[in-house]
């Protein structure tokens, strides 16, 4: 009966460990991104555009994504969102924000996707908009950076002081002494 118990055991620790040592990321699945080619109608400069593709793993084994780089950095990734799994036969939603405050006319911007595809190393989720300018009034980029700055109240100016107003100095200045004052 000792040493059923001990068999068991160790055949129990063995099966754990081999089966511990399968590397998930060689295991290879495919992914399905419904409506990926996107048109989106204009906005804007200056709105923000919140966007979320729908990833499906109909494959066997667990998606894994490693990586998403975006082809501006106009375009940003929910928090959490760089690198995560799904399950097989589960989706997920991958939520973006796009600001286009840096952008005027039809812009196109791709998403890149890295993890273990069966077919590819990489796949790319694409949309396109037409970013507007206003009609009445044109903002340049320094008047929308200076909104977007007031919008996000401001607390860089507090600590860092308003960049219009920190001054110069000259290369004589270096050669003065601190203890001499001359």
């Amino acid at each position: 009966m000792k040493y059923s118990y001990i068999n068991y055991c160790f055949i129990v620790g063995v099966i754990v460990m081999f089966t511990s040592c399968v590397d998930l990321a060689k295991r290879k699945t495919i992914l399905e991104v419904e409506d990926n080619e996107r048109h989106y109608y204009p906005i804007l400069a200056g709105q923000q555009k919140d966007l979320s593709f729908k990833l499906k793993n109909v494959g066997k084994n667990p998606l894994m994504i490693t990586d998403i780089i975006t082809s501006c950095g106009c375009l940003k990734v929910d928090e959490g969102a760089g690198a995560f799994t799904v399950p097989p036969g589960k989706e997920r939603l991958l939520t973006l924000s796009y600001n286009s405050a840096k952008n005027i006319g039809y812009v196109k911007h791709y998403i890149t996707l890295y993890g273990n595809f069966e077919d590819a190393l990489y796949k790319e989720l694409v949309f396109d908009i037409n970013v507007v300018p206003n009609a009445m009034y044109t903002k340049d980029y320094e008047e929308l950076y200076s909104d977007e700055i007031k919008a996000q109240g401001g607390f860089k100016e507090f600590v860092d002081g308003d960049a219009s107003n920190k001054g110069y100095y000259m290369d004589e200045d270096f050669r003065k002494s601190i203890h001499n004052n001359k």
